[in-house]
């Protein structure tokens, strides 16, 4: 039988996609406790049926609700290995191409997609790419707009940066002034942000890079499988898709759709 808060959550839930389209109903459900419970607790509810009740009738406290959900959390060239991966092994074959769209999925407030737009740079490729980032949270989507970030993450940024391969100084890509750094202008105007939910939205088609990372393990297997086969529709033949540390397409509906590149850093490439 499920608990009193089991039964509100799924309400919420539903509640959510009928009043603001957001599906959060195939997200991981303790996951999704966690983090409503959260909510409810900061935003002084008396329980998660009072917190529907005021997402319900005030869009600002739905706002509000979104920032716990989507966890806006992330840095640039989180897990180094991966980007240098990509650039000994992915973008060999990518300079192959006259022209490139690259999709940055679960891009939150910005930091991987100026991170691929940084390698894309120093790989000569950024010039003829068509860099797209897409998140369903819309304040994570302006702060990654702004490309502001503060200035005490520089040194965590740099060190990832250097670890991925990185051929000049990091800080080639900012301005620094008052605590906070501002992403280089050519950078932020190489990515389009957009709104893009892969519960309940299509793909963005002809990509030969899709980089989806710390986003799947937050859904059930359901909408895993989804997300995934979105990507794989998207992809270009033999396309390439990168996951997180702690994601993996062994178990899924996909998983004969797409070949190891590097295991350890969750790079495939659709098959053939």
């Amino acid at each position: 039988m499920s608990s009193l808060a089991d039964i509100e959550l799924r309400l919420l839930a539903e509640a959510v996609f009928l009043r603001y389209g957001h599906d959060f109903r195939d997200y991981s459900p303790a996951s999704l406790k966690r983090r409503v419970l959260q909510a409810q607790q900061k935003m002084g509810a008396a329980s998660i049926s009072a917190l529907q009740e005021r997402v319900l009738h005030d869009a600002g406290d739905f706002a509000l609700l979104l920032q716990y959900l989507t966890v806006p959390v992330s840095e640039m060239f989180r897990d180094p290995g991966y980007f240098l991966a990509l650039r000994r092994q992915v973008m060999p074959v990518l300079r192959t191409y006259p022209s490139l769209k690259v999709w940055v999925a679960g891009c939150s407030t910005g930091e991987e997609a100026y991170s691929l737009a940084i390698l894309l740079q120093e790989e000569g490729l950024l010039a003829r790419t068509v860099l797209y980032a897409t998140d369903i949270n819309h304040a994570s989507l302006e702060r990654a707009r702004q490309g502001i970030f503060p200035l005490a993450q520089m040194q965590d940024f740099t060190r990832n940066y250097q670890r991925a391969g990185g051929t000049r100084s990091f800080s080639d890509y900012y301005t620094a002034a008052y605590g906070g750094v501002l992403i280089d202008r050519a950078l932020r105007e190489s990515i389009t942000f957009a709104d893009h939910s892969l519960a309940t939205d299509a793909v963005f088609s002809e990509t030969h890079l899709v980089s989806c990372r710390n986003v799947l393990i937050y859904f059930n297997r359901r909408l895993q499988d989804r997300a995934l086969g979105l990507f794989h529709e998207s992809l270009t033949h033999r396309g390439f898709l990168g996951l997180g540390s702690k994601e993996t397409l062994a178990f899924s509906a996909y998983a004969d759709r797409f070949e190891p590149v590097s295991k350890a850093d969750r790079i495939y490439r659709r098959a053939a």
